[in-house]
């Protein structure tokens, strides 16, 4: 089979599944990992910022030239500055200041421009102060990836036709609850298709300060959330993600950002639910990106403690 692309942008989506033999419960109870980390910069968020991009375009948002604006933890921002560089836009992020290292050394690699948002205020005050700039200035283009619907639809049109393609017998679809626009668009699709799915959310444990992922019941929740699209939702604990993380690696070889040790620690849970109530199940979880950009965290390494210590007041994804 060939494998070329006329540009980078066209290398997007496509990603592969890949089966947990090690950690799924049994034969008939089996576990697949939606690798989103193998998307161009590295995570789920380029589906949505290019489809947020050329819609934008399409309608006539963004011209030739113009500033895009938007509010990120880390991801969407370095999925937009490679679409932005490669379009010819200026991109301007507000990010919480808290980030990692990583994240800010990709940005401004793409030529990103950061405004640091109070990490108190985690990723909801980085929303409200972009917003308070799109009003000093009105030329530039906030796109919104916590409202715009492009942003659901890449996953509508795209994730969702991928995994059932992929795994036909598909019986639960797990992903981090954060702008919601995978589970929305990933979700509204596969249920279409077999009203039986079940849709689960991974949210952060209630008071637990998990940027990147979010509690619905804590603060803002993004304009995309439809509550009736969701089955389940299911907290997560510091400690289970990082456990879960680590487990990953050493046990299936996937080395994942710490939402998806959050993700993949409610994947375990219903597939062990399933196997435990005797019912045949395959259940896929998304990978929404890998752990490259939080190595400086000191998260991968020590004891647990260590880890939770190092991680608090950082961000999962």
């Amino acid at each position: 089979m060939e494998v070329r692309y006329d540009s980078i942008l066209d290398f997007c989506g496509d990603t592969p599944l890949v089966g947990l033999p090690r950690l799924s419960p049994s034969d008939d109870v089996r576990i697949w990992a939606k690798l989103e980390d193998r998307n161009p910069t590295g995570s789920v968020k380029d589906r949505a910022a290019l489809y947020m991009v050329r819609a934008a375009e399409a309608d006539g948002t963004l011209r030739p030239g113009a500033t895009i604006l938007e509010p990120t933890s880390g991801n969407t921002g370095i999925a937009l500055a490679m679409v932005a560089k490669l379009r010819g836009y200026r991109l301007v992020c507000v990010m919480p200041e808290n980030v990692s290292t990583e994240r800010v050394q990709l940005l401004r690699m793409y030529g990103a421009e950061i405004i640091f948002s109070p990490a108190a205020g985690g990723s909801n005050q980085a929303v409200a102060t972009a917003k308070q700039i799109a009003e000093e200035h009105p030329d530039w283009v906030m796109l919104f990836q916590y409202g715009n619907e492009a942003n659901a639809r890449a996953h509508y049109e795209t994730t969702g036709p991928e995994l059932l393609r992929d795994l036909p017998t598909i019986t639960h679809f797990v992903a981090g609850l954060g702008t919601t626009g995978t589970l929305m668009g990933t979700g509204r699709y596969l249920r279409e298709k077999n009203p039986d799915i079940q849709i689960i959310a991974a949210e952060p444990r209630y008071g637990e300060l998990v940027y990147g992922l979010r509690n619905i019941d804590e603060g803002y929740v993004p304009e995309l959330y439809d509550a009736t699209v969701l089955s389940r939702r299911f907290s997560v604990g510091t400690r289970d993600a990082v456990l879960r993380t680590r487990q990953l690696v050493e046990v299936e070889g996937l080395f994942v950002g710490f939402s998806t040790g959050a993700v993949f620690h409610a994947a375990l849970s219903v597939a062990h639910a399933a196997a435990k109530a005797g019912q045949k199940a395959d259940v896929a979880f998304l990978v929404a990106d890998g752990g490259w950009k939080y190595l400086s965290t000191g998260a991968y390494t020590g004891t647990l403690a260590d880890a939770e210590e190092a991680l608090e007041g950082q961000l999962w994804a």
